[in-house]
């Protein structure tokens, strides 16, 4: 009897045993089936995400932010002209306002075209190696300047200085307003067309503040 009841303990055992083990190993492929399908939705969002942003872009955009770089530099480089040639602290704060304001930008464009592939445009003012050549390839944009006046504003200096500055600026303003304004219309990115705005709202703001220190207001 005493062996009938030891063998019967031992085949239960046996049998928890084996059900044990099968329950874990079931277990372990639940999880590693599980962790494989996270991992792929992982990869495919992030997939998906990063195809978002490069297609979250039109032609306009493109434009904008090619365009709109040199153009910034330009006013930097009047802006620079500024601290030792002006003679209204005004002026003098004026542009440093601006210098503050669109360097950023001409940063974070830069980092959108390199995102979408495309070449980063540049004022041709830093083309040494291409004497002559200043200004030219952009003065048809809206507001550029071309080599002549940028000449005449680095001679100038004191009261002469504030007066070219101001009114060159004002043009230099209008036309990032025209072409921010074309961007705010047409362009698909949004980061773009929310620049564009600010654009639109700051250099409308300092228009009327260069019209005010040129006694026109």
């Amino acid at each position: 009897m005493r062996n009938t009841r030891t063998l019967t303990r031992r085949a239960a055992l046996t049998a928890t045993a084996v059900t044990a083990v099968l329950v874990l190993a079931a277990c372990g492929n639940d999880s590693d089936s599980a962790s494989s399908k996270h991992q792929g939705h992982s990869s495919a969002s992030s997939s998906a995400s990063a195809d978002a942003t490069t297609a979250a872009h039109n032609a306009q955009d493109v434009s904008f932010a090619q365009g709109m770089i040199p153009h910034h530099q330009q006013a930097l480089e009047m802006a620079k002209l500024a601290a030792d040639r002006a003679s209204s602290a005004e002026v003098k704060d004026l542009a440093a306002r601006i210098e503050k304001a669109q360097d950023p930008e001409i940063q974070t464009m830069s980092g959108w075209l390199k995102s979408w592939g495309k070449d980063v445009t540049t004022s041709d003012s830093s083309m040494e190696s291409m004497p002559g050549m200043e200004h030219s390839a952009h003065s048809d944009m809206p507001g550029m300047m071309d080599s002549k006046d940028m000449d005449e504003l680095e001679k100038a200096s004191g009261a002469d200085f504030d007066t070219m500055f101001l009114t060159m600026m004002i043009e230099h303003h209008k036309g990032a307003i025209e072409m921010a304004t074309t961007e705010k219309d047409k362009g698909k990115y949004g980061p773009a067309t929310s620049m564009s705005d600010g654009i639109i709202t700051a250099q409308t703001a300092e228009i009327t503040e260069m019209n005010k220190l040129l006694g026109k207001n």
